[in-house]
Protein backbone atom coordinates (compact mmCIF):
# COMPACT_ATOMS: atom_id res chain seq x y z
CA UNK A 1 0.00 0.00 0.00
CA UNK A 2 1.87 3.19 -1.28
CA UNK A 3 -0.52 6.12 -0.42
CA UNK A 4 1.09 7.81 2.39
CA UNK A 5 2.07 11.13 1.25
CA UNK A 6 -0.63 11.43 -1.68
CA UNK A 7 -2.91 14.70 -1.07
CA UNK A 8 -6.61 14.41 -3.06
CA UNK A 9 -8.92 16.97 -3.40
CA UNK A 10 -12.14 16.25 -3.22
CA UNK A 11 -14.87 18.17 -4.82
CA UNK A 12 -18.35 17.93 -2.98
CA UNK A 13 -19.06 17.57 0.62
CA UNK A 14 -21.84 15.27 1.04
CA UNK A 15 -22.55 11.73 1.39
CA UNK A 16 -20.22 10.53 -1.57
CA UNK A 17 -17.83 12.89 -0.99
CA UNK A 18 -17.19 12.40 3.30
CA UNK A 19 -17.26 8.73 2.81
CA UNK A 20 -14.41 8.66 0.35
CA UNK A 21 -12.29 11.09 2.53
CA UNK A 22 -13.39 8.59 5.81
CA UNK A 23 -11.99 5.66 3.44
CA UNK A 24 -8.82 7.62 1.87
CA UNK A 25 -7.91 8.77 5.50
CA UNK A 26 -7.80 5.15 6.77
CA UNK A 27 -5.27 4.65 3.79
CA UNK A 28 -3.08 7.14 4.94
CA UNK A 29 -3.77 9.35 2.05
CA UNK A 30 -4.35 13.29 2.84
CA UNK A 31 -7.21 14.29 1.63
CA UNK A 32 -9.06 17.99 1.61
CA UNK A 33 -13.43 18.11 1.06
CA UNK A 34 -14.73 20.75 -0.02
CA UNK A 35 -18.09 22.16 0.42
CA UNK A 36 -19.55 24.87 -1.66
CA UNK A 37 -22.33 25.71 1.16
CA UNK A 38 -20.73 28.17 3.91
CA UNK A 39 -22.71 25.55 6.10
CA UNK A 40 -23.50 22.00 7.02
CA UNK A 41 -26.25 22.19 8.43
CA UNK A 42 -29.50 19.27 8.73
CA UNK A 43 -31.17 19.68 5.43
CA UNK A 44 -33.11 17.12 3.28
CA UNK A 45 -35.84 14.53 4.43
CA UNK A 46 -35.32 10.83 4.75
CA UNK A 47 -32.87 8.33 2.66
CA UNK A 48 -32.58 4.81 2.73
CA UNK A 49 -29.10 3.01 2.68
CA UNK A 50 -28.74 -0.36 1.93
CA UNK A 51 -26.71 -3.28 3.40
CA UNK A 52 -23.70 -3.29 0.79
CA UNK A 53 -23.21 0.23 1.84
CA UNK A 54 -24.00 0.20 5.36
CA UNK A 55 -21.27 -2.59 5.44
CA UNK A 56 -19.21 -0.04 4.27
CA UNK A 57 -19.72 2.99 6.75
CA UNK A 58 -19.31 0.00 9.52
CA UNK A 59 -16.16 -0.67 8.52
CA UNK A 60 -15.38 3.30 9.04
CA UNK A 61 -16.90 2.65 12.49
CA UNK A 62 -20.28 4.91 12.09
CA UNK A 63 -21.95 1.64 13.12
CA UNK A 64 -23.25 3.32 16.43
CA UNK A 65 -23.39 6.20 15.15
CA UNK A 66 -26.18 5.13 12.84
CA UNK A 67 -27.50 2.51 15.19
CA UNK A 68 -28.44 5.60 17.31
CA UNK A 69 -29.81 7.99 14.35
CA UNK A 70 -31.48 5.45 12.19
CA UNK A 71 -33.95 2.92 12.34
CA UNK A 72 -33.45 -0.74 11.34
CA UNK A 73 -35.97 -0.97 8.45
CA UNK A 74 -37.24 -4.41 9.02
CA UNK A 75 -39.71 -4.86 5.70
CA UNK A 76 -40.42 -3.61 2.33
CA UNK A 77 -43.97 -3.99 0.89
CA UNK A 78 -45.71 -2.96 -2.27
CA UNK A 79 -49.30 -2.26 -2.25
CA UNK A 80 -51.99 -0.84 -5.31
CA UNK A 81 -53.25 2.76 -5.24
CA UNK A 82 -56.22 0.40 -3.32
CA UNK A 83 -54.02 -0.22 -0.38
CA UNK A 84 -54.26 -3.96 -1.50
CA UNK A 85 -50.73 -5.79 -0.64
CA UNK A 86 -49.04 -6.69 -3.95
CA UNK A 87 -45.50 -8.28 -2.50
CA UNK A 88 -43.87 -7.86 0.89
CA UNK A 89 -40.33 -8.97 1.91
CA UNK A 90 -38.08 -8.86 5.35
CA UNK A 91 -35.31 -6.30 4.87
CA UNK A 92 -31.66 -6.00 6.51
CA UNK A 93 -30.58 -8.22 9.09
CA UNK A 94 -34.45 -9.12 9.16
CA UNK A 95 -33.75 -10.99 5.86
CA UNK A 96 -30.43 -12.65 6.90
CA UNK A 97 -28.14 -10.06 5.55
CA UNK A 98 -25.04 -9.44 7.97
CA UNK A 99 -25.77 -5.74 7.75
CA UNK A 100 -29.15 -4.10 8.64
CA UNK A 101 -30.84 -1.19 5.84
CA UNK A 102 -31.49 1.64 7.23
CA UNK A 103 -33.91 4.18 6.83
CA UNK A 104 -32.48 7.99 8.09
CA UNK A 105 -32.79 11.52 7.87
CA UNK A 106 -30.45 12.40 4.99
CA UNK A 107 -29.17 15.63 7.07
CA UNK A 108 -28.40 13.14 10.02
CA UNK A 109 -26.38 10.99 7.95
CA UNK A 110 -24.48 14.08 7.09
CA UNK A 111 -24.03 15.89 10.78
CA UNK A 112 -22.90 11.97 11.60
CA UNK A 113 -20.53 11.65 8.49
CA UNK A 114 -18.98 15.85 8.95
CA UNK A 115 -18.75 14.72 12.66
CA UNK A 116 -16.57 11.70 11.91
CA UNK A 117 -14.48 13.77 9.47
CA UNK A 118 -13.80 16.48 11.72
CA UNK A 119 -12.58 14.16 14.17
CA UNK A 120 -10.80 12.11 11.70
CA UNK A 121 -9.42 14.84 9.61
CA UNK A 122 -9.67 18.24 11.30
CA UNK A 123 -11.30 21.45 10.59
CA UNK A 124 -8.07 22.80 8.81
CA UNK A 125 -8.90 20.25 5.43
CA UNK A 126 -12.64 20.20 5.79
CA UNK A 127 -13.91 23.32 3.66
CA UNK A 128 -16.75 25.34 3.68
CA UNK A 129 -17.99 27.81 0.96
CA UNK A 130 -15.93 26.83 -1.32
CA UNK A 131 -17.23 25.97 -5.27
CA UNK A 132 -14.76 24.68 -7.56
CA UNK A 133 -14.72 27.26 -9.99
CA UNK A 134 -12.14 25.70 -12.89
CA UNK A 135 -9.24 23.40 -12.17
CA UNK A 136 -6.43 22.06 -14.87
CA UNK A 137 -3.79 19.12 -14.64
CA UNK A 138 0.03 20.07 -15.59
CA UNK A 139 3.46 18.50 -14.32
CA UNK A 140 2.02 15.84 -12.29
CA UNK A 141 -0.20 17.47 -10.20
CA UNK A 142 -3.76 19.18 -10.00
CA UNK A 143 -4.49 23.10 -9.56
CA UNK A 144 -7.97 23.52 -8.71
CA UNK A 145 -9.81 27.15 -8.03
CA UNK A 146 -12.38 27.80 -5.97
CA UNK A 147 -14.93 30.40 -4.91
CA UNK A 148 -17.76 32.12 -3.09
CA UNK A 149 -21.06 31.68 -4.35
CA UNK A 150 -22.55 34.10 -2.72
CA UNK A 151 -19.91 36.49 -2.95
CA UNK A 152 -17.84 35.49 -5.98
CA UNK A 153 -14.99 35.97 -5.08
CA UNK A 154 -12.39 33.19 -4.62
CA UNK A 155 -11.84 31.56 -1.60
CA UNK A 156 -9.06 29.50 -2.09
CA UNK A 157 -6.30 28.12 -4.68
CA UNK A 158 -5.18 24.44 -4.00
CA UNK A 159 -3.10 21.69 -5.79
CA UNK A 160 -2.91 17.97 -5.42
CA UNK A 161 -1.99 14.01 -6.71
CA UNK A 162 -5.81 13.73 -7.52
CA UNK A 163 -9.15 15.37 -7.82
CA UNK A 164 -12.48 13.79 -7.31
CA UNK A 165 -15.44 15.19 -8.62
CA UNK A 166 -18.22 14.00 -6.04
CA UNK A 167 -20.17 17.36 -6.47
CA UNK A 168 -23.41 16.34 -7.44
CA UNK A 169 -25.63 16.03 -10.55
CA UNK A 170 -25.03 19.52 -11.72
CA UNK A 171 -21.34 18.38 -11.15
CA UNK A 172 -18.48 21.27 -12.35
CA UNK A 173 -16.43 18.90 -12.77
CA UNK A 174 -18.23 16.31 -15.53
CA UNK A 175 -19.31 19.34 -16.71
CA UNK A 176 -15.50 20.30 -17.64
CA UNK A 177 -15.44 16.55 -19.38
CA UNK A 178 -18.84 16.72 -21.16
CA UNK A 179 -19.17 20.68 -21.89
CA UNK A 180 -22.08 19.86 -24.26
CA UNK A 181 -24.58 17.16 -22.02
CA UNK A 182 -26.85 19.73 -21.06
CA UNK A 183 -29.43 19.69 -18.29
CA UNK A 184 -30.40 16.58 -16.32
CA UNK A 185 -33.13 14.39 -18.41
CA UNK A 186 -36.44 15.19 -16.64
CA UNK A 187 -39.01 11.72 -16.36
CA UNK A 188 -42.00 14.43 -16.22
CA UNK A 189 -42.56 12.46 -12.34
CA UNK A 190 -42.42 15.35 -9.93
CA UNK A 191 -41.85 14.33 -6.07
CA UNK A 192 -42.83 16.05 -3.17
CA UNK A 193 -41.32 14.93 -0.09
CA UNK A 194 -41.56 15.39 3.50
CA UNK A 195 -41.94 13.98 7.20
CA UNK A 196 -44.30 13.93 9.77
CA UNK A 197 -45.26 12.40 13.04
CA UNK A 198 -47.89 9.52 12.81
CA UNK A 199 -49.09 6.66 14.25
CA UNK A 200 -46.56 3.98 14.03
CA UNK A 201 -48.03 1.22 11.21
CA UNK A 202 -47.35 -2.55 10.04
CA UNK A 203 -44.33 -3.24 11.68
CA UNK A 204 -43.39 -0.16 12.68
CA UNK A 205 -40.30 -0.37 10.65
CA UNK A 206 -41.90 -0.67 7.67
CA UNK A 207 -41.12 0.99 3.75
CA UNK A 208 -44.32 0.81 2.18
CA UNK A 209 -44.66 2.33 -1.37
CA UNK A 210 -48.10 2.18 -2.60
CA UNK A 211 -49.69 3.35 -6.25
CA UNK A 212 -48.19 2.75 -9.81
CA UNK A 213 -46.18 4.85 -12.61
CA UNK A 214 -48.76 7.73 -12.48
CA UNK A 215 -49.33 8.04 -8.86
CA UNK A 216 -46.94 6.76 -6.07
CA UNK A 217 -46.74 7.15 -2.65
CA UNK A 218 -44.01 6.27 -0.51
CA UNK A 219 -43.41 6.12 3.27
CA UNK A 220 -41.20 4.92 6.32
CA UNK A 221 -39.83 5.62 9.59
CA UNK A 222 -37.07 7.28 10.37
CA UNK A 223 -37.57 7.69 13.74
CA UNK A 224 -37.98 5.10 16.60
CA UNK A 225 -41.58 4.37 17.72
CA UNK A 226 -41.99 6.64 20.74
CA UNK A 227 -43.75 5.45 24.04
CA UNK A 228 -47.12 7.24 22.55
CA UNK A 229 -47.18 4.84 19.99
CA UNK A 230 -46.42 7.67 17.09
CA UNK A 231 -42.91 7.88 15.19
CA UNK A 232 -41.06 10.24 12.25
CA UNK A 233 -42.23 9.01 8.88
CA UNK A 234 -40.71 10.19 6.28
CA UNK A 235 -42.84 10.21 2.92
CA UNK A 236 -43.02 10.82 -1.29
CA UNK A 237 -46.09 11.65 -2.86
CA UNK A 238 -45.18 11.49 -6.74
CA UNK A 239 -47.32 12.62 -9.49
CA UNK A 240 -46.63 12.08 -13.32
CA UNK A 241 -46.94 15.51 -15.15
CA UNK A 242 -45.85 14.05 -18.40
CA UNK A 243 -42.39 14.07 -20.55
CA UNK A 244 -43.46 17.86 -21.33
CA UNK A 245 -43.95 19.33 -18.10
CA UNK A 246 -41.64 21.97 -16.81
CA UNK A 247 -40.35 21.29 -13.56
CA UNK A 248 -38.45 22.75 -11.40
CA UNK A 249 -34.30 22.35 -11.55
CA UNK A 250 -33.03 19.88 -8.34
CA UNK A 251 -32.86 21.21 -5.27
CA UNK A 252 -32.95 19.20 -1.95
CA UNK A 253 -34.51 22.20 -0.64
CA UNK A 254 -37.06 23.82 -2.41
CA UNK A 255 -40.21 24.52 -0.94
CA UNK A 256 -43.79 22.39 -2.72
CA UNK A 257 -47.16 23.20 -1.69
CA UNK A 258 -49.40 20.16 -0.35
CA UNK A 259 -52.53 22.28 -2.93
CA UNK A 260 -50.39 20.46 -5.59
CA UNK A 261 -50.59 16.91 -5.06
CA UNK A 262 -52.73 15.94 -2.00
CA UNK A 263 -56.22 16.11 -4.20
CA UNK A 264 -54.43 12.80 -5.98
CA UNK A 265 -54.09 10.82 -2.94
CA UNK A 266 -57.41 12.27 -0.96
CA UNK A 267 -58.82 8.61 -1.14
CA UNK A 268 -56.29 6.57 0.07
CA UNK A 269 -57.19 5.98 3.67
CA UNK A 270 -55.98 2.37 3.67
CA UNK A 271 -56.59 -0.01 6.40
CA UNK A 272 -52.44 0.12 7.98
CA UNK A 273 -52.16 3.88 7.08
CA UNK A 274 -54.35 7.06 6.31
CA UNK A 275 -52.22 8.81 3.27
CA UNK A 276 -54.76 12.44 3.69
CA UNK A 277 -53.64 12.54 7.35
CA UNK A 278 -50.09 12.07 6.97
CA UNK A 279 -49.70 14.33 4.19
CA UNK A 280 -51.66 16.78 6.25
CA UNK A 281 -49.23 16.56 9.38
CA UNK A 282 -46.18 17.39 7.42
CA UNK A 283 -44.01 20.09 8.94
CA UNK A 284 -42.97 21.54 5.51
CA UNK A 285 -43.17 19.51 1.72
CA UNK A 286 -39.89 20.10 -0.63
CA UNK A 287 -40.43 19.64 -3.94
CA UNK A 288 -37.92 17.51 -6.31
CA UNK A 289 -38.13 16.83 -10.02
CA UNK A 290 -37.09 12.99 -10.55
CA UNK A 291 -34.29 13.31 -13.28
CA UNK A 292 -31.24 11.58 -13.85
CA UNK A 293 -28.50 11.71 -16.64
CA UNK A 294 -27.38 9.04 -19.75
CA UNK A 295 -24.70 7.00 -18.64
CA UNK A 296 -21.11 8.51 -19.90
CA UNK A 297 -18.36 6.01 -21.23
CA UNK A 298 -15.46 7.69 -18.42
CA UNK A 299 -15.08 8.88 -15.01
CA UNK A 300 -11.50 8.95 -14.90
CA UNK A 301 -9.41 11.44 -16.89
CA UNK A 302 -5.61 11.75 -16.01
CA UNK A 303 -5.56 12.68 -12.36
CA UNK A 304 -9.29 13.21 -12.31
CA UNK A 305 -12.07 11.13 -11.59
CA UNK A 306 -15.99 11.06 -10.73
CA UNK A 307 -18.36 9.93 -7.72
CA UNK A 308 -21.57 9.29 -6.79
CA UNK A 309 -24.23 11.87 -8.66
CA UNK A 310 -21.73 13.45 -10.47
CA UNK A 311 -20.87 10.24 -12.04
CA UNK A 312 -24.13 8.15 -11.98
CA UNK A 313 -27.03 10.61 -11.22
CA UNK A 314 -30.13 7.88 -11.05
CA UNK A 315 -33.57 8.20 -10.31
CA UNK A 316 -34.71 7.63 -6.44
CA UNK A 317 -36.00 4.37 -7.30
CA UNK A 318 -34.53 1.45 -5.13
CA UNK A 319 -33.11 3.64 -2.58
CA UNK A 320 -29.51 3.04 -4.42
CA UNK A 321 -28.31 6.53 -4.68
CA UNK A 322 -26.71 7.16 -1.38
CA UNK A 323 -25.91 3.68 -1.52
CA UNK A 324 -23.77 3.89 -4.62
CA UNK A 325 -21.93 6.89 -3.62
CA UNK A 326 -20.93 4.96 -1.05
CA UNK A 327 -19.73 1.96 -3.06
CA UNK A 328 -18.07 4.32 -5.28
CA UNK A 329 -15.82 5.77 -1.95
CA UNK A 330 -14.89 2.23 -1.13
CA UNK A 331 -13.69 1.01 -4.40
CA UNK A 332 -12.17 4.26 -5.21
CA UNK A 333 -10.05 3.63 -1.75
CA UNK A 334 -9.60 0.00 -2.96
CA UNK A 335 -8.12 1.05 -6.24
CA UNK A 336 -5.63 3.20 -4.82
CA UNK A 337 -5.00 1.04 -1.83
CA UNK A 338 -3.59 -1.58 -4.19
CA UNK A 339 -0.64 0.63 -5.10
CA UNK A 340 0.99 1.25 -8.43
CA UNK A 341 0.40 4.00 -10.49
CA UNK A 342 -2.05 6.63 -9.65
CA UNK A 343 -3.79 7.21 -13.05
CA UNK A 344 -4.09 3.30 -13.25
CA UNK A 345 -5.88 3.35 -9.89
CA UNK A 346 -8.27 5.95 -11.31
CA UNK A 347 -9.00 3.78 -14.78
CA UNK A 348 -9.42 0.55 -12.13
CA UNK A 349 -11.90 2.37 -10.02
CA UNK A 350 -13.63 3.09 -13.00
CA UNK A 351 -13.87 -0.29 -14.30
CA UNK A 352 -15.26 -1.57 -11.54
CA UNK A 353 -17.93 0.70 -10.85
CA UNK A 354 -19.03 2.35 -14.21
CA UNK A 355 -20.69 -0.34 -16.07
CA UNK A 356 -22.46 -1.27 -12.52
CA UNK A 357 -23.81 1.90 -12.10
CA UNK A 358 -24.93 2.11 -16.10
CA UNK A 359 -26.93 -0.77 -15.19
CA UNK A 360 -28.83 0.44 -12.43
CA UNK A 361 -29.45 4.11 -14.05
CA UNK A 362 -31.28 2.14 -16.77
CA UNK A 363 -32.85 -0.41 -14.86
CA UNK A 364 -34.68 2.50 -12.48
CA UNK A 365 -35.84 4.00 -15.75
CA UNK A 366 -37.74 0.94 -16.21
CA UNK A 367 -39.00 1.55 -12.89
CA UNK A 368 -36.86 -1.06 -11.66
CA UNK A 369 -38.21 -3.35 -8.48
CA UNK A 370 -40.73 -1.11 -8.13
CA UNK A 371 -42.17 -2.33 -11.99
CA UNK A 372 -44.35 -4.25 -10.11
CA UNK A 373 -46.67 -1.93 -9.17
CA UNK A 374 -47.05 -0.88 -12.78
CA UNK A 375 -47.58 -4.49 -13.81
CA UNK A 376 -50.31 -5.03 -11.36
CA UNK A 377 -51.80 -1.42 -12.62
CA UNK A 378 -51.34 -2.76 -16.64
CA UNK A 379 -53.19 -5.78 -15.70
CA UNK A 380 -55.72 -5.57 -13.32
CA UNK A 381 -56.65 -1.69 -12.95
CA UNK A 382 -60.23 -1.71 -10.84
CA UNK A 383 -58.07 -4.51 -8.55
CA UNK A 384 -58.27 -7.66 -8.04
CA UNK A 385 -60.07 -10.57 -5.64
CA UNK A 386 -56.59 -12.89 -6.01
CA UNK A 387 -53.43 -11.72 -6.59
CA UNK A 388 -52.26 -14.40 -7.79
CA UNK A 389 -54.70 -14.49 -11.01
CA UNK A 390 -52.51 -11.40 -11.80
CA UNK A 391 -49.29 -12.08 -11.02
CA UNK A 392 -47.65 -15.20 -10.24
CA UNK A 393 -45.23 -15.08 -6.50
CA UNK A 394 -42.46 -16.82 -9.15
CA UNK A 395 -42.88 -13.71 -11.31
CA UNK A 396 -42.21 -11.47 -8.31
CA UNK A 397 -39.34 -13.09 -7.20
CA UNK A 398 -37.61 -13.08 -9.76
CA UNK A 399 -38.14 -8.98 -10.23
CA UNK A 400 -37.09 -8.86 -6.97
CA UNK A 401 -34.08 -10.82 -7.09
CA UNK A 402 -32.63 -9.83 -10.32
CA UNK A 403 -33.28 -6.20 -9.10
CA UNK A 404 -30.98 -6.59 -6.09
CA UNK A 405 -28.26 -8.59 -7.91
CA UNK A 406 -28.17 -5.54 -10.66
CA UNK A 407 -27.83 -3.48 -7.33
CA UNK A 408 -24.71 -5.44 -5.92
CA UNK A 409 -26.92 -6.86 -2.38
CA UNK A 410 -28.14 -10.09 -3.20
CA UNK A 411 -28.27 -11.57 -0.34
CA UNK A 412 -26.02 -15.00 -0.15
CA UNK A 413 -23.12 -12.67 -3.03
CA UNK A 414 -23.13 -10.09 -0.15
CA UNK A 415 -22.83 -11.74 3.42
CA UNK A 416 -19.42 -13.55 1.72
CA UNK A 417 -18.08 -10.56 1.73
CA UNK A 418 -15.46 -9.48 4.65
CA UNK A 419 -16.20 -7.08 7.06
CA UNK A 420 -17.95 -6.05 10.55
CA UNK A 421 -21.11 -8.17 11.45
CA UNK A 422 -23.60 -5.54 12.34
Amino acid sequence: MHTTGKKVLICGGGIGGLTTALSLARLGVNVEVFESAEEVRALGVGINLLPHAVRVLMNLGLGDALEAAGVRTAELAYYTRHGKLIWSEPRGTDAGYRWPQYSIHRGQLLELLWKAAQETLGDAVLHTGHHLAEFAEADGRVRARFVNRRTAQTSGQYEGDLLVGSDGIHSVVRKHYYPDEGEPKCSGRLLWRAVSVAPAYLTGRTMIMAGNADVKFVAYPIGKVQPDGRCLVNWIAELNLGAQAELPRRDWNRKGDKASFAPAFAGWNFDFLNVPRLIAGAFEVFEFPMVDRDPVPQWSFGRVTLLGDAAHPMYPIGSNGASQAILDAEALADALAAGGDDLQALRNYETARLAATAAIVESNRRLGPEVVMQIVEERAPNGFARLQDVISWEELEVIALTYKRTAGFEREALNARTGQKA
